[in-house]
């Protein structure tokens, strides 16, 4: 999640991601599931641009949030790092 501080000391290997709409768990995977470890992508990107301190990779998310509509609330937690949460427009 995208927050006011960033965390640092993470094992990014193995860390679970859940994902609830209007507090009801529609997604519950681990990064150890993406198809490409978080080291690889950044070494993949890193050697196409430069990476900047304070730049965001999005990996996007497991498959299972469905549609959402105005005034949802989502909710998406990571292991470790802590939550962010967005209403819908």
């Amino acid at each position: 999640p995208v927050g006011p501080w960033i965390e640092t000391d993470v094992d990014s290997s193995s860390l679970r991601i859940q994902a609830f709409l209007n507090g009801e768990r529609k997604q519950s995977s681990n990064t150890k599931n993406l198809i490409f470890p978080v080291k690889t992508l950044i070494s993949y990107l890193s050697s196409i641009m430069t990476l900047e301190p304070g730049d965001i990779i999005m990996t996007g998310t497991p498959s299972g949030v469905g549609p959402m509509e105005p005034g949802d609330e989502i909710r998406i937690e990571i292991e470790g790092i802590g939550s962010l949460v967005n209403r819908v427009r």
